[in-house]
């Protein structure tokens, strides 16, 4: 009795909704420079938590289909749930705040945090435009309603993905490697005082031998707000380091002439390239983006 209770359409409707929402987090959860997630069960956290997304995005419609709107209300405690694995990342984060080379910070955290709950929505979101591609298209071809779907699915990917991806410090401004010099137990970066924390002359000659410097450069004027921000600066500092180790010592200065950023440390790897890469890829914090065109719209009225 209850086999008829799905008709064979809602089925083909729903299995590929899930599927394509389910491929829309996988690909999103892909291994990048930040090495995060990199271990199996924080792939399998977001994968089911992805699957439950897009599973709640096909059903939605067979729900109204069949007016059963009592359904639908579970969209509701869906957001809610990915509300908890907001929070729950973030928790999660500042319990290995200690444990690091050097802090995220909050506001890397809570970028991070927000990130995995909208690519949960995403998914949900994919998974939706799926099911009503589906339910539009007026053919009996099953092949035909899942190639429909499947194609609408990933070009709502696609913009999504264009929509929701944030710039780097690559985008606004230049890392190049800064020349260290060591007078007396005083550390320069291209001629920019750094720090008087050297201590002793073994320090001194260690940090001249091993250690490296990255100066980052804004590419224009107002993307120093970016750059000056504690928040930012932690975490390019926090990627340098993870990305190359921290053997001992780690300096940050702002050139304020200039607008420079200055990052100098003793690394685990010397790696020139992979430290100018990390800091490049660095992501522009939420808490810190400005909009030039409401900028200039309220510089204008004040005007």
């Amino acid at each position: 009795m209850n086999a008829q209770w799905i008709s064979h359409e809602h089925i083909v409707m729903i299995v590929t909704a899930i599927i394509v929402g389910t491929l829309a987090r996988i690909l999103n959860i892909k291994e990048d420079f930040r090495q995060y997630p990199s271990y199996p069960n924080g792939y399998m956290i977001h994968l089911v938590t992805g699957f439950i997304a897009a599973a709640l995005g096909a059903v939605a419609i067979p729900a109204l289909m069949t007016k059963n709107f009592i359904a639908v209300t579970f969209l509701s405690l869906a957001i809610q749930q990915f509300r908890d694995v907001r929070k729950s990342e973030r928790d999660s984060l500042k319990d290995l705040e200690k444990i690091e080379y050097t802090y995220r910070g909050d506001a890397y955290i809570d970028g991070i945090a927000k990130t995995f709950e909208a690519r949960n929505y995403l998914s949900l979101i994919v998974s939706l435009a799926t099911a009503i591609t589906i339910q539009l298209i007026d053919t009996n071809n099953d092949w035909l309603h899942v190639l429909a779907g499947v194609l609408v699915g990933f070009i709502v990917l696609y913009i999504l993905k264009r929509f929701s991806k944030g710039k780097t410090i690559g985008d606004i401004a230049e890392v190049e490697q800064g020349t260290i010099e060591i007078k007396d137990t005083e550390l320069f970066v291209d001629g920019v005082f750094v720090s008087n924390l050297l201590g002793t002359e073994h320090t001194s000659n260690r940090f001249e031998k091993e250690g490296l410097a990255v100066i980052i450069t804004p590419h224009e004027e107002r993307f120093r707000i970016a750059l000056d921000h504690f928040g930012q600066r932690q975490a390019a500092l926090f990627e340098a380091t993870k990305a190359i180790g921290l053997k001992r010592y780690h300096f940050t200065r702002r050139d304020f002439e200039k607008g420079r950023f200055i990052i100098a440390l003793i690394p685990i790897i010397k790696d020139r390239d992979r430290l100018i890469e990390a800091v490049k890829k660095t992501p522009l914090l939420e808490s810190v983006k400005k909009s030039k065109s409401i900028m200039n719209t309220n510089l204008v009225g004040k005007e």
